[in-house]
């Protein structure tokens, strides 16, 4: 029987009525003071600037999007599973009630829910991504391949923001702050320690550096030798002449090509290959 899966495949779709689960129950009225945050919440950061024309908007138009609860322990209350910034905005915005949907979940639903609805909103930073994929992990002993299918990335990806946390707080900081970005990060890691990690973040930001400049600075820092650069390749003007010239001639050529000019090489293996090549040229 194949796996059950809740990730992007279906996303949030599979919560709004309509969708033939427990949420087709329809949307209600509740009020504002009887929702409690989701404390599996993985986003912990919200932009002041993003949530105030989030409030403006609800204030002129109302909550346009219900938000998703589950009931809670105490009669009358509920827990939010998606929908945390909304209901900051309608309160701030003043609401006495907001547009709901009701639906059963466990509380490694709680977080699987509120972790797609940002994944599919990009909404999270890597570091709350990395920390809920955490918890999937520790938690609810879900393995990489599991939490991929679930949110809809691939298993090195989860594999990937999970190693984020083992980043020293620096390095950390600088991610969340956005001065440096999980590709850094994950360059960075390459070091051996946490001090060469922090010492190698410091020349990152005091330079600039890309990340792949980054990969570059963790290698010479390990004594390995820099990449090589990749060869441009040919274009398909350049290896159509290359093909042309190889079906007259009978053998291997290359074509290089600059902008004041370029070379033909012809290549031979043997003397009688030459003697066909020269004459089909001085023919």
């Amino acid at each position: 029987m194949p796996q059950k899966r809740t990730g992007l495949g279906k996303g949030l779709d599979a919560l709004i009525p309509g969708s033939g689960g427990s949420a087709s129950r329809g949307v209600r009225q509740l009020p504002v003071e009887a929702i409690q945050p989701n404390p599996r919440q993985p986003r912990t950061r919200f932009h002041p600037k993003d949530l105030e024309e989030l409030t403006a908007s609800i204030q002129e138009h109302g909550v346009i999007q219900p938000l998703i609860v589950t009931r809670g322990s105490t009669p009358g209350q509920y827990t939010l599973i998606a929908g945390e910034r909304r209901l900051q905005a309608a309160r701030q915005a003043g609401l006495k009630t907001v547009p709901a949907i009701l639906r059963e979940a466990s509380e490694q639903e709680l977080l699987e829910l509120a972790l797609i609805e940002n994944v599919q909103r990009a909404d999270l930073n890597p570091l709350e991504t990395a920390e809920a994929y955490r918890q999937l992990s520790e938690d609810f002993g879900l393995s990489h391949e599991e939490i991929s299918q679930r949110v809809g990335k691939s298993r090195s990806a989860v594999t990937n923001t999970l190693r984020l946390l083992e980043a020293p707080p620096s390095v950390q900081q600088a991610v969340l702050e956005g001065v440096i970005s999980e590709g850094h990060a994950r360059a960075l890691l390459g070091l051996p320690t946490p001090q060469a990690q922090a010492a190698a973040l410091q020349t990152v930001l005091a330079k600039g550096l890309t990340v792949r400049q980054t990969e570059d600075l963790v290698r010479k820092l390990k004594g390995e030798r820099p990449a090589s650069p990749r060869k441009a390749e040919p274009s398909p003007a350049l290896r159509d002449i290359e093909e042309r010239l190889r079906a007259r001639l009978g053998t291997k050529v290359r074509l290089k090509h600059g902008k004041k000019g370029g070379t033909i090489t012809l290549h031979y293996y043997s003397e009688e290959e030459l003697e066909a090549i020269l004459a089909r040229l001085l023919d």
